[in-house]
């Protein structure tokens, strides 16, 4: 199973957040990726910085023939449609597209093109991207740890449950 986290706490030319993630959604329909399942959109607070403005976030789960590095050359394009900037590490933006999980596999690959670390290093820890795959995946198994995405959510501390809300 391959799983997209798309995020978004900027407007951008096709609306504000909630209107640009929707937006997005339709760049993963076409003849080379198709959704399979999306989840419900969640407002998270920014991190590392919280007084950054908020995130709504989603995850999708796709179907294609893309390899990860094909996959992330198509999420890039798909990214600068939006306008994404890329000024400082972190910062808010119109529209953030990760990897999650491209069938269970650890890839890292960079060279003079790209730069690729599947999973995120601190997947395990971001409750915008385990609550929304939780709805759409309920046995998923992280591939870092092998534990079950209700363990992940499970050990998450409080601050960080509290601080994601389904809208």
């Amino acid at each position: 199973m391959i799983f997209l986290s798309l995020g978004s706490n900027l407007p951008s030319k096709f609306g504000n957040s909630k209107e640009t993630l929707l937006k997005c959604y339709d760049f993963f329909n076409n003849a080379d990726i198709q959704i399979l399942e999306k989840s419900s959109l969640y407002e998270s607070v920014a991190v590392p910085n919280k007084f950054d403005p908020k995130f709504i976030n989603s995850v999708i789960s796709i179907k294609t023939n893309f390899s990860a590095e094909q996959l992330m050359q198509y999420i890039l394009e798909v990214e600068k449609k939006f306008e994404r900037k890329r000024e400082r590490l972190n910062a808010p933006r119109t529209c953030d597209i990760d990897i999650v999980d491209f069938n269970g596999e650890i890839i890292n690959i960079s060279n003079n093109k790209i730069s690729l670390q599947i999973p995120h290093p601190r997947l395990e820890q971001r409750s915008f991207v385990l609550y929304p795959i939780s709805e759409i995946a309920k046995n998923w198994k992280s591939p870092l740890s092998g534990k079950r995405i209700d363990q992940l959510i499970e050990d998450l501390d409080l601050e960080t449950k509290k601080s994601i809300t389904i809208i």
